[in-house]
């Protein structure tokens, strides 16, 4: 018979087993999804019959080579690129402050969160016919679109933050002499953070497509413009070219932000 302490170090689990397995399962599950989708894709463009209303994909892989070999898909990423990262960067940093502000001044609070809850349902594709007329053709409109489709995730998410500070903290605060500004500095913001970064991470994601949609009536570069002018000429493997760059760029920003949450919260992976 064994100890009991023998007894728990037989029962353990072998130390990184459980782990290794888990992502080996997980990466096997992804690739065979993957494979299942390319398999349906092949097999249904096969059965249709019309490599222009669905092409298979071997030819969007042509297609993706002419646009590497030519310079076309490298400049329209750069443009998309260029006008999602100027436009949320531009949210992030007025939402942010803003937020903060309008739960430290109440009267703020009262000003502007009624127009704001008027404007938030409108979605960012119907700002597009506006951004034209107000900015015409080019880059602006897709700056603009892209700035009010990431607003409101990283100001709502920044405002909960905020409302959400102990109060403990902010009694302590007041009790060493702190002010409203040293109350956003050194309480609401560094408390609000992992809010904050979950709106970031919602509205990069909102920029995204929101740019792709300007894009698509509004520039003359970019992944949402290469997908129109080839569905004008007819290239549909280019237009899934286009669609798949998208997808893939959309998830490796993901996870880039989700390596960068792990490192700056990490208490956030250990709950």
């Amino acid at each position: 018979m064994t100890s009991d302490a023998e007894s728990s170090l037989l029962a353990a689990p072998v130390p990184g087993r459980p782990v290794r397995w888990d992502v080996a399962r997980a990466s096997g599950l992804a690739l065979a999804g993957v494979a299942l989708l390319f398999g349906g894709w092949g097999a249904a463009s096969l059965w249709l019959d019309n490599a222009i209303l669905l092409p298979s994909p071997w030819a969007m892989l042509r297609g993706f080579h002419e646009v590497v070999q030519d310079g076309t898909l490298l400049v329209d990423v750069a443009a998309s690129l260029k006008r999602v990262l100027s436009g949320f960067s531009l949210s992030a940093f007025t939402a942010v402050p803003l937020a903060l502000l309008v739960v430290s001044f109440p009267s703020l609070s009262q000003l502007l969160l009624p127009v704001l809850s008027l404007l938030r349902p409108i979605p960012p594709i119907a700002w597009v016919p506006i951004a034209i007329l107000w900015f015409g053709l080019g880059d602006h409109p897709s700056y603009f679109v892209t700035a009010v489709a990431a607003f409101f995730p990283i100001f709502l998410n920044a405002l909960g933050g905020a409302r959400a500070v102990d109060s403990q903290h902010l009694r302590a605060a007041r009790c060493l002499g702190a002010r409203r500004l040293s109350l956003l500095r050194f309480v609401y913001l560094p408390s609000s953070l992992p809010h904050v970064w979950t709106g970031l991470k919602i509205g990069l994601g909102q920029s995204w497509m929101a740019v792709v949609t300007a894009e698509l009536v509004a520039a003359r570069s970019g992944l949402g413009h290469m997908i129109e002018l080839n569905r004008l000429q007819l290239e549909t493997p280019r237009v899934f070219v286009g669609m798949s760059m998208i997808a893939i760029i959309g998830a490796l920003m993901t996870s880039a932000l989700g390596s960068l949450e792990a490192r700056i919260f990490p208490w956030k992976k250990a709950s």
